[in-house]
């Protein structure tokens, strides 16, 4: 293949031909990027300033179409920006209206993004809702905990909530349903001292219906356990023909495990153990079982012994 030579001028030439080629060019370009274009970004709906006597359910979904308007070194170079993750919507108009309209927000919307584009419609322009009348009731928190303690450790008392309930605002017909709500779950692992933290509550599945506060203090009692034993007196319930029954042995030798903080405290007093005549009357058992009917929330019980005991009726 031949090879081209070119002379002096004739590369002068050439390099001017690209140097006019790449000025059209970029002239051009420069041109198109001071031009208005049009683009769509998808977002998604924050509500706030919620009407105070009125409970409402979108009729719609929660995100909508942004059609904004921007030069081409705005969009080369702020694009990014302007697709925000949600924005917030004023609701106040619901006080008196049963919808919303995007084209008397457009101000404030255009003041949440950090960008000089301008959003110069929303897709759809018109957000509707149904309506129902609003009502409050406070349910009980439900903790749902998973927790890993390290050896010989564990809850010493009761878990304090705080608050222990929660206000539930909605309709009437949701709110019937609603006896408790949960929180997230709390996990924790290797536990060996009391500690307090506080965890968010699940949120609502219901958009017409919100929860407050949105989290719970919660305060974790822990301490290491021990094993202790105490000698419990048998009571016997539901002796209805007061039968004389004499059971063997009249003690039973109760193991549990309880805090170091409670040892001390927790005595004889705090434990019931009891047998059931109606074993004997109904059933015809020859031994009778030995149920503990009070027993501290905060100790485990390891065993009863003997859990089952032998008895005479005398007639």
């Amino acid at each position: 293949m031949p090879f081209i030579r070119l002379t002096k001028i004739e590369r002068r030439r050439v390099l001017s031909l690209l140097a006019c080629l790449f000025l059209a060019i970029a002239a051009w370009f420069f041109m198109a990027l001071n031009n208005k274009y049009v683009y769509t970004a998808k977002t998604v709906l924050i509500y706030k300033n919620f009407p105070q006597n009125r409970a409402f359910h979108p009729l719609q979904p929660d995100t909508v179409d942004l059609q904004v308007e921007g030069t081409g070194w705005q969009l080369l170079f702020a694009r990014l920006r302007i697709n925000p993750q949600s924005i917030a919507v004023n609701l106040s108009q619901l006080s008196t209206k049963d919808f919303v309209v995007f084209s008397d927000q457009l101000y404030n919307i255009n003041k949440q993004l950090e960008s000089s584009q301008k959003v110069i419609s929303v897709k759809p322009d018109t957000l509707y809702f149904d309506f129902t009348k609003r009502t409050v009731k406070r349910v009980d928190i439900k903790l749902i905990q998973k927790i890993d303690f390290a050896n010989q450790y564990g809850i010493a008392s009761a878990i304090k909530l705080s608050p222990s309930y929660v206000t539930v605002t909605g309709p009437i017909d949701e709110l019937k349903k609603i006896n408790e709500w949960s929180t997230d779950t709390l996990k924790l692992t290797n536990v060996q001292s009391s500690t307090t933290v506080r965890v968010n509550m699940q949120h609502s599945l219901h958009k017409n219906v919100n929860i407050f506060p949105p989290s719970v203090e919660v305060k974790l009692p822990v301490d290491e356990f021990t094993e202790k034993t105490l000698e419990i007196p048998l009571k016997i319930i539901n002796n209805r023909n007061y039968n004389s029954i004499k059971l063997y042995p009249k003690k039973v030798k109760v193991t549990f495990l309880v805090a170091l903080s409670y040892f001390a405290q927790v005595d004889e007093s705090f434990v019931t153990a009891t047998v059931d005549a109606d074993e004997w009357s109904d059933l015809h058992h020859s031994k009778l079982t030995v149920r503990l009917t009070e027993f501290p929330d905060y100790c485990k019980l390891v065993k009863i012994s003997p859990s089952k005991v032998d008895f005479v009726v005398e007639k």
